[in-house]
């Protein structure tokens, strides 16, 4: 069996299949899902994993993701964890929680592991100005060690910066940018509350490319009300002619009763979805079509981006902020909600800014829940994130790792595969997993054979839908 299928442009969109297989399913930014975490797992359980990374004397670098949970306008399709206010005073509140959040990891983590990757997101990181955000930045580099080509990037939304805040946040060391866009189609705009120009948007392009930022990530939504395939046509000629090093492509997914900004958009106006499939399916051929790799799930990236280059290497990983080429990092989270991962174990941050705040004031690291992985976690999230991260899975390689017989341990995950293999979804053998191309755009339908917990308890409810 030749198991060499190239990570090419994907050339095989096959509807059908995914009307067929277009159900709910976690994105797997972890494994075990986030729902699975448990209050048990406290600060005291932190201190434990950070003391057990350390047994040995080699410690993992680290890379660090910063929460700022502030907006100044809700966005209605927004599901992400944020405080919607005028009151600028209240970042100062927060920063100071946040550094002092920082001191108890920075205590607790000895030696000097380098920080290899920096991610803030949000809310709107830009919230805050700049001199807010030298006030963060000088606080993590007194806790934290940066290596010396260390990735920083940032999240923006193009109607809080100007030419010098894009400037001044490449002088603090930012050298990678994600811009907002969802859609250039005003009516579409007007639907959401999230009112953005053209220009506005590719200007802060520009500024970034003039000072010098190295990777620029442009955020598409498809599904959203009154959206069409002729006006996202548009969007996508603007997107392209960008030219941003990577796309993120997300697929709407409409959970009102999760997410209270949704209730205010009119369903009636959001498009069905056939409509929704024909969108998605035309701005795959567009994005392929002009050079862009199908990196996987929603993302898209040129052939010589880091995604690209980690991809065709073996060295792509998943965590909480999608695709990362940072794998042999543990993951530290501040602030209010942030997830991160140490080790073999997850960790939540309190979701309340109330409750984050208190548990600081008592001394405490503020965490809500988490996560210790048992063995039968870290094989099923090892198979998980290889399927989704390199479209193939060594059996072999797995066998030697967790020491167990594959054909035995899943033998009920390898008879479910038949179905996708009789699909031409992928291929299967002794001695790998293939997913084929037209198997890359339902990847997590496959890795939901995986998923011990899904097949425990049928509650896929909660979760988007795939397409």
């Amino acid at each position: 069996m030749n198991h060499t299928i190239p990570l090419k442009t994907p050339n095989s969109f096959n509807a059908d299949l995914i009307r067929k297989y277009d159900r709910s399913g976690p994105r797997y930014t972890s494994y075990p899902t986030a729902d699975r975490f448990i209050e048990a797992y406290d600060g005291d359980s932190v201190k434990q994993s950070i003391a057990a990374r350390e047994i040995g004397g080699q410690l993992r670098s680290l890379s660090l993701y910063v929460h700022i949970p502030f907006c100044n306008t809700i966005c209605y399709y927004c599901a992400c964890n944020k405080i919607i206010t005028k009151d600028h005073s209240r970042a100062t509140q927060y920063l100071q929680y946040l550094e002092r959040e920082m001191a108890m990891y920075g205590e607790a983590i000895s030696g000097d592991a380098p920080v290899e990757q920096l991610h803030l997101g949000g809310g709107t990181p830009t919230f805050l100005n700049l001199d807010e955000m030298q006030r963060l930045i000088d606080a993590i580099r007194r806790h934290f060690p940066f290596a010396k080509d260390s990735e920083c990037s940032i999240e923006i939304d193009p109607r809080t910066v100007n030419a010098d805040m894009i400037a001044g946040l490449s002088e603090l060391g930012f050298n990678r940018l994600s811009v907002g866009v969802q859609d250039f189609d005003p009516e579409v705009q007007r639907m959401v509350n999230r009112i953005q120009s053209e220009e506005q948007t590719l200007a802060v392009i520009r500024d970034a490319r003039r000072v010098g930022f190295k990777s620029i990530n442009m955020d598409l939504i498809y599904g959203l009300p009154k959206q069409t395939v002729a006006g996202f046509d548009r969007t996508l000629d603007s997107i392209i002619a960008a030219q941003p090093d990577r796309i993120a492509l997300y697929n709407y997914a409409h959970l009102p009763q999760r997410f209270k900004p949704q209730r205010r958009i009119d369903e009636s106006q959001l498009p069905d979805a056939e409509n929704k499939l024909q969108i998605m399916s035309m701005a795959v051929r567009r994005l392929t079509d002009a050079g862009y790799r199908y990196i996987g799930m929603d993302h898209f990236a040129k052939p010589e981006d880091d995604l690209s280059l980690a991809q065709r290497q073996g060295r792509l990983h998943r965590n909480f902020q999608g695709y990362s080429t940072h794998a042999e990092c543990d993951l530290l989270a501040f602030g209010v909600s942030a997830i991160g991962s140490i080790g073999p174990t997850y960790y939540q941050n309190h979701r309340s800014l109330n409750d984050y705040y208190d548990s600081i004031e008592r001394g405490q690291m503020p965490i809500m829940r988490g996560l210790e992985l048992n063995a039968d976690d870290l094989v099923r999230r090892a198979v998980i994130w290889s399927l989704l991260c390199n479209f193939d899975l060594s059996i072999e390689a797995i066998e030697v790792a967790y020491l167990i017989d594959f054909a035995k341990y899943f033998a009920a995950e390898l008879d479910a595969l038949k179905e996708f293999e009789k699909d031409g979804l992928l291929i299967f053998d002794d001695d790998m997993i293939v997913i084929t191309e037209p198997g890359r755009f339902l990847v997590r339908n496959i890795c939901m054979v995986f998923d011990r917990y899904l097949r425990m308890r049928e509650q896929r409810a909660q979760y988007s839908k795939i397409i």
